[in-house]
């Protein structure tokens, strides 16, 4: 685990991870769905889904990234003007997203396609810093950090380069922001997300002491925030919810815990988070469990692996959704386990989203990956009877519920995909597997039709299904009504042998 502190200590030359496309691309075929284009909107709008699609051919995100913009903007009632295609250029870069106040904190300012704006005069830059957590009253709202004049026109030419002084920049989350003008209007503002922690650096360094003395079986867990803020600072992953804080705070509670070489995790129950090296990625993937207070050791205990929508994060069964899996899991003594599947777009091995791109194969790939291995690390750490092993998802997780069910037929007892697609060529591999299946016909994200299709699919061949389409339901409030009878479900069902079937 060598090398883990690079991008700490010291800083190298990074940049900030642009927002999620897949994320966008998402927002932007919701909105459409919502909106029910017609007329020269519609034709517009097929103007610009071509053209993404050439753009998306031939690997030009930055391209993707300005359609999608200019699409959102047309959805939106607007006109999408230079000004608009101008701000839409706009992205901040961070040498290091997580700044050690003692040390100067460098952005650049830069464009990730070239606008068609006429500038008339070399535009301005002024450059802000909100605090995003509460603060003392009296406390102003955002300080200015830079006002620079005669910045360059062309900032894919000539990024803005700046050193920030954030010593007086209290600990925690902020927003950072560059607002140009030209001929003193506006023409643009960009954002990004930066964490400001005293100490940084030295706690950094005594984290990844104590992961080299401590236990084999938690230096991931010791090591896991070092890893995540090197793959942030290099713009490999966006730093989402991620509090540096807390979670420097909760690496060293497990270093102290661990001292003397016991396990802190063991016998222990309710809901904690762990974190292991998926090989194949050289990186520390988060995942989160909940252990039944009625758990014994050596009694088969089932198992339910909960897959999380596209870009939230393995906590999301677990705080999300009214925290209800959690109490379920409680209520029914089952073990619940969320792994993070690699990348908040990951989609756990499905295809049906990756197309030809070889990137998103490849996070497919790994994805899928990341969770056999949690799943194979909780049976190693727990009792999990083999005969009442679940698995469930929403959206992106649903997706990737159907691809792993038929993928790895023999595992699973009962699955409970929510809001859903999948491949009904693939039923026929897991129709042994009864399924609880929930869907929204109001659905503005994930048609309906893709849940339809499947269990049209499952009645053909004559699986065990439960399906239950909410009339008016949307795309995410099917989800809290239904799972407490998902669980009942998934409690009354063991693992049906593939060949007896």
């Amino acid at each position: 685990m060598a090398g883990l502190l690079l991008g700490l200590l010291p800083a190298l030359a990074g940049a900030q991870a642009l927002p999620n496309l897949s994320l966008l691309r998402v927002r932007y075929n919701t909105a459409k769905t919502s909106a029910k284009p017609a007329g020269e909107l519609k034709a517009q709008l097929d103007d610009i889904d071509r053209a993404i699609a050439e753009a998306s051919r031939l690997g030009r995100n930055g391209e993707v990234r300005r359609l999608l913009a200019k699409g959102l903007v047309l959805l939106d009632g607007r006109s999408w003007t230079p000004e608009e295609e101008y701000r839409g250029s706009l992205v901040l870069r961070a040498e290091r997203v997580f700044a050690d106040p003692a040390q100067p904190f460098t952005v650049r300012l830069e464009q990730i396609y070239a606008p068609a704006i006429e500038l008339t005069t070399p535009p301005s830059a002024t450059v802000t810093l909100r605090p995003l957590l509460a603060q003392p009253a009296g406390t102003p709202e955002a300080s200015v950090l830079a006002s620079v004049a005669d910045i360059p026109r062309d900032l894919r030419e000539s990024p803005l380069g700046l050193d920030l002084d954030v010593s007086k920049a209290p600990d925690g989350a902020h927003e950072l922001a560059v607002e140009v003008s030209n001929g003193g209007q506006a023409v643009g503002r960009v954002t990004m997300r930066m964490a400001v922690q005293r100490g940084l650096d030295a706690r950094a360094a005594a984290l990844e002491a104590a992961a080299g003395r401590g236990p084999a079986g938690v230096a991931a867990d010791i090591r896991y925030p070092l890893d995540y803020m090197r793959k942030v600072n290099r713009g490999v992953v966006e730093i989402g919810t991620f509090d540096v804080g807390r979670e420097l705070a909760a690496a060293e509670d497990v270093a102290r815990a661990s001292a003397g070489g016991r396990d802190p995790f063991a016998d222990r129950t309710g809901d904690f988070e762990r974190h292991y090296l998926l090989a194949a990625a050289g990186e520390i993937m988060p995942y989160r469990v909940y252990v039944p207070t009625k758990y014994k050791r050596g009694t088969p205990t089932p198992l339910v692996v909960a897959l999380h929508g596209l870009g939230v994060n393995e906590d999301s069964f677990f705080d999300n959704y009214q925290s209800v899996a959690p109490r379920l899991a409680e209520q029914y003594g089952f073990l619940l386990v969320a792994p993070l599947g690699f990348r908040v777009d990951g989609f756990y091995g499905a295809r049906l989203m990756a197309g030809a791109d070889p990137a998103a194969a490849r996070r497919a790939e790994l994805s899928e990956q990341d969770v056999m291995q949690v799943v194979k690390l909780i049976q190693a750490d727990y009792s999990v009877d083999p005969d009442r092993m679940y698995l469930i998802g929403h959206s992106m997780g649903a997706i990737g519920t159907w691809a792993l069910a038929a993928k790895y037929p023999e595992m699973w007892a009962a699955v409970a995909p929510f809001s859903g697609v999948g491949a009904p060529a693939t039923v026929a591999r897991m129709k042994h597997i009864p399924e609880f299946v929930v869907h929204g016909d109001n659905d503005a994200t994930v048609n309906v039709n893709g849940s339809r299709a499947m269990v049209e699919e499952m009645k053909k061949l004559g699986v065990d299904v439960t399906y239950i389409e909410v009339p008016g339901g949307s795309h995410t409030n099917v989800v809290v009504p239904n799972l407490p009878k998902a669980f009942e479900f998934l409690s009354a069902k063991k693992r049906v042998p593939a060949a007896s079937q």
